[in-house]
């Protein structure tokens, strides 16, 4: 009986710490799950903070398989915000090595949308297309259409930016519109308006190619409206650009350098150098144009130097791009090659199945010949006797 009560207080003991561990463990991945959460909608505000954040997570995801996805996306997201592409592109890497871990799907679509959208940002489009082609087969063959709206809009906001530069404006505003609806159709399209305010901005500088400036002017306004309804500051200061763009070529040079001198401010902790880089070369024009030159230098000096390090920092990331593209083609040749060699394997075992019958076959040819002939000459024998 005794040792009966001591099995059974030591199972119950043995069962009460199993179960406190895994209560502990939600409630750590609880917590970093709301963490997560939090600094996403923090991107456009302060990177910086989000990125320090997301390595500190790190140290604190164990063996949390998705938790270390996530915070890989959110820290490639935060590096993206800053256009640091290089960075970015390592981290987004480290997230899809992990990939094959998880049977999170939604998690799944979100990664391989997000690398899809920076071979975008690196100008390799082939390879864009492939991962955005990839990502909406994943979103239409999910079982809940309406989870994955949002991931399924910005995959069509982001095929507008290609087809933008590829293709034609025409086609570029048919996949934001698309875009655009299926994240309004979402439930919290609030949670999404940086996606909608970017759409937005590039809708009106399509507008701008095609001379369209009323239809400019309300995009770049709606994309205001959008992204300060979340405090985005660096995407109010690229509408607040863009919109700026619309004031030079109707001659309202004074209005338009009062919008720039705004974007630079709300901007000012952002680092964002392409953001920089045409507010400076819109402020240049715009003071060369009321022919304020010492304004004029002040800023085409600024927008110079900046065009050095937006160039430098492209170039860099361009060739960890194709390192990327090597190892991702490494790695699937190295995966391949165990099929090559069972195939190769077939292949000779096959052929030396059919040279082993040949040797055969000609062998009894040969003997059935000899044969023959030794009859023959039988036949012979016995009709001359």
């Amino acid at each position: 009986m005794k040792r009966i009560i001591h099995l059974f207080f030591t199972g119950f003991l043995f069962l009460g710490i199993l179960l406190f561990g895994l209560e502990s463990y939600s409630q750590g991945s609880k917590r970093l799950d709301s963490i997560i959460r939090k600094n996403t909608s923090e991107m456009y505000k302060n990177p910086d903070k989000v990125i320090a954040t997301g390595k500190q997570l790190l140290k604190e995801a164990g063996n949390d398989v998705d938790i270390k996805i996530r915070i890989y996306k959110l820290i490639s997201d935060g590096y993206s915000s800053k256009r640091d592409y290089q960075k970015s592109l390592e981290y987004v890497i480290k997230a899809n090595e992990l990939l094959p871990q998880t049977k999170n799907k939604l998690l799944k679509i979100s990664v391989v949308n997000k690398t899809g959208i920076q071979y975008h940002q690196l100008k390799i489009y082939d390879k864009a297309i492939q991962y955005l082609d990839q990502a909406e087969k994943l979103c239409l063959e999910y079982s809940k259409p309406d989870s994955v709206r949002v991931s399924l809009g910005v995959n069509y906001v982001v095929r507008g930016f290609i087809y933008k530069e590829e293709l034609n404006c025409a086609i570029a505003i048919n996949f934001f519109d698309r875009g655009i609806k299926q994240i309004l159709k979402s439930k919290n399209p609030k949670n999404n308006a940086n996606v909608i305010s970017i759409a937005k901005y590039n809708k009106g500088n399509c507008y701008l190619m095609m001379s369209n400036n009323a239809s400019a002017t309300k995009s770049f306004l709606e994309s205001i409206t959008y992204a300060k309804m979340i405090k985005a500051n660096s995407l109010q200061a690229f509408a607040q650009k863009g919109l700026a763009q619309v004031y030079t070529i109707e001659g309202k040079y004074n209005q338009a350098i009062s919008l720039l001198l705004e974007a630079q401010s709300i901007s000012s902790g952002v680092d964002d150098l392409i953001l920089n880089q045409e507010i400076y070369k819109g402020l240049s024009e715009n003071y060369l144009a009321v022919n304020d030159w010492n304004q004029y230098k002040k800023y085409h000096l600024k927008f110079l130097e900046i065009q050095n390090e937006v160039m430098e920092r492209e170039r860099k990331s361009a060739s960890d791009s194709l390192n990327a593209i090597e190892k991702e083609n490494e790695n699937k040749f190295k995966s391949e090659i165990p099929g090559y060699l069972y195939r190769i394997i077939v292949v000779v075992i096959i052929l030396m199945f059919l040279i082993f019958f040949f040797l055969i076959s000609t062998r009894k040819a040969k003997r059935n010949i000899v044969d023959l002939k030794e009859t023959i000459k039988s036949l012979q024998g016995e009709k001359m006797l």
